[in-house]
């Protein structure tokens, strides 16, 4: 799955628009590589994302088209 996709339905960011602007600014890492909002996201991935100065990281734990609301957390493990 592509990365701004996964950021939008994990609702780590609440817009697909807002996570590929995000992604083109340089904020979002995947196992410690600057990437892009078309790279591929798979289980067991390092998601770090930079805003300001906050950082914070995330493991993928699933990868789903279509997930509700409250299932939602269950896609990812905040480190």
């Amino acid at each position: 799955m592509r990365l701004d996709k996964y950021l939008k339905v994990s609702r780590i960011i609440k817009r697909r628009t807002i996570a590929n602007e995000v992604c083109d600014a340089g904020r979002v890492k995947i196992n410690d590589k600057t990437a892009k909002a078309s790279a591929e996201v798979k289980v067991g991935d390092i998601i770090e994302m930079r805003f300001g100065e906050k950082v914070t990281r995330f493991e993928v734990l699933s990868i789903s088209e279509h997930v509700r609301k409250g299932e939602a957390h269950e896609m990812l493990r905040i480190l």
